[in-house]
């Protein structure tokens, strides 16, 4: 049991990484005036998903199938690609996203609902090709 436990926390590891440096790059461009808090929730979702994988397949990726680990990838790839990419443009002005816009922060707004949906719609395509394997 305890070499599962050092295998789940040592491959978890990596993906703690990306979260946080992903979770500081939102709290960068932010800054506190819009809604970072609300923005890391689909984040903080790819770190559980994560876990949960591994829980199910006792440390390694692929131990209870492919289903978890092309679920979480589905889900990880919008929800952390869409995020990212707005903030970036958001960041680097992309097309006048900030400076032409009337209230440039409330993009924020819905955008963690937004990518939540799309990550659940690529966790179901990730499930559905996991199971075909």
């Amino acid at each position: 049991m305890r070499s599962a436990v050092t295998l789940i926390v040592f491959r978890l590891l990596p993906v703690v990484f990306v979260i946080v440096a992903a979770i500081a790059y939102v709290f960068h461009v932010e800054d506190d005036t819009a809604y970072p808090y609300r923005n890391t929730l689909p984040m903080v979702a790819v770190t559980v998903l994560a876990l949960l994988t591994l829980i199910k397949g006792d440390g390694r990726w692929t131990g209870a199938g492919w289903r978890w680990p092309l679920g979480s990838l589905g889900f990880a790839i919008p929800a952390l690609g869409l995020t990212l990419y707005l903030h970036y443009g958001y960041a680097a002005d992309l097309n006048g996203m900030y400076s032409e816009s009337v209230y440039p922060a409330e993009l924020f707004r819905y955008l963690p609902a937004y990518t939540s949906v799309a990550g659940c719609i690529g966790f179901a395509i990730g499930w559905i090709a996991g199971r075909n394997i």
